[in-house]
């Protein structure tokens, strides 16, 4: 299989910013494990806006651009540090890949993105992807690595996107408020009252919320790509979700 697998950042950071080890660490155990396994693949990572934040020792997440800018700049290169030394360690090779919303609309550039994702495929590595959040401004920007991962699954025809967050899917009615609210764990159609159901971004570090990983789940279901949103807190969920077991929300192509 040809998985895309995004992960936020609530999944790689504590709430103070500083990178959850034991969780990152079982992340890539499980990703090297999956790639050992004869899978492909592609990850679509968060956090370096977040790391940024707890390295530099900001308060809170900066709400300037010139400051999420240079949050970003440090926060990437620590992620990108972690991920390389993590991953070699089960002799995997991980490429970096930035992108902005020029890379996308600019049929050159974007031509360009897809020639390399698929030969660094070939050859066999890891790509890791991350919106450049350094240079991005509000006309150049994708928005939200929901979106990100949505355009690469698309890009590189996956089987499967997978989006790790801190809630364990799309419920009936807001979890954190409502008792009886019920996990919906298939999706045939994203209709208007499914959409009806996201919420706000439930991180004070992260960008997405609910209503961005449906319109992904929008995106990659038209171009036949289930997609599952699935809680980050234990990566081995990850081995439930490749062999199609009940996990999360899965949302259904159209084949």
């Amino acid at each position: 299989m040809r998985i895309v697998i995004k992960v936020g950042t609530s999944t790689l950071a504590h709430s103070t910013g500083m990178l959850n080890i034991r969780r990152v660490e079982q992340l890539c155990k499980v990703l090297s494990d999956l790639k050992n396994a004869g899978n492909e693949i592609v990850l679509v990572s968060s956090g370096a806006i977040g790391m940024g934040v707890g390295k530099l020792g900001m308060r809170e997440r900066p709400t300037d651009m010139p400051g999420k800018q240079a949050a970003a700049a440090v926060g990437q290169c620590e992620l990108m540090y972690i991920y390389d030394k993590l991953f070699s360690e089960y002799h995997h090779t991980v490429a970096q890949l930035l992108l902005t919303g020029s890379d996308i609309e600019n049929e050159q550039r974007r031509k360009n993105f897809h020639n390399t994702l698929f030969r660094l495929l070939e050859l066999g590595a890891l790509p890791i992807l991350n919106e450049n959040d350094t240079i991005a401004t509000e006309e150049i920007v994708i928005g939200d690595n929901d979106t990100l991962a949505a355009i690469v699954a698309e890009s590189v025809r996956a089987d499967l996107l997978v989006l790790l967050s801190d809630i364990d899917g799309l419920y009936t009615a807001d979890p954190h408020a409502d008792t009886d609210a019920k996990l919906i764990s298939r999706v045939e159609a994203i209709t208007p009252e499914i959409l009806a159901l996201a919420g706000e971004s439930g991180s004070c570090l992260g960008t997405g919320g609910m209503a961005t990983k449906l319109r992904a789940a929008q995106r990659v279901n038209a171009a036949g790509i289930d997609m599952v949103i699935a809680n980050g807190a234990d990566p081995d969920i990850l081995y439930q979700i490749v062999e199609g077991a009940p996990a999360g929300t899965r949302f259904i192509g159209r084949r």
